[in-house]
C-alpha cells in the first residue's frame, strides 16, 4: 500500500490501515472506474469492488455500508495475496498499478 500510496497520493484506503487482513487491500482509485484499470494490469490477480461483490455493475453492499461515495467506491479495487507470493511479486504488482493508474488519470 505505501508504495502506491506514494505514488498516488489521491489512492483512498478501505479499512483501518493496521487493524485489517494481512492478505487483503481494498484500495480506491477516485475517478477511475475499477474494471477499466483491472483491464490495464493483466498481470495483477485482483478484483472490482468487495469479497462480497456480485457481478453488477454498482456499488457493493460492503463499500456502501462503509459510506464510500459512489465516485470512489466505484474505482475500488481488492488485492488478495497467495500463500506462495513474495515480497518481488508485491513490487511488481505495485509497480502494474501506478503505472495503470497513472496512465488512467493521464486520458481522463
Amino acid at each position: 500500500f505505501e508504495r502506491i500510496n506514494k505514488a498516488i497520493p489521491q489512492l483512498k484506503l478501505n479499512g483501518h490501515l493496521v487493524k485489517r487482513l494481512p492478505n487483503t487491500l481494498s484500495i480506491s482509485f477516485p475517478g477511475i472506474e475499477a474494471n477499466v484499470l483491472l483491464s490495464r494490469m493483466p498481470g495483477v490477480a485482483a478484483s472490482a469492488g468487495a469479497a462480497c461483490h456480485t457481478d453488477s455493475i454498482k456499488i457493493s453492499s460492503v463499500l456502501s455500508a462503509m459510506n464510500i461515495p459512489e465516485q470512489i467506491a466505484m474505482g475500488t479495487i481488492r488485492f488478495s495475496t497467495g500463500k506462495s507470493s513474495t515480497f518481488d511479486d508485491m513490487e511488481e504488482a505495485a509497480n502494474q498499478v501506478v503505472s495503470a493508474a497513472n496512465e488512467s488519470y493521464a486520458i481522463q
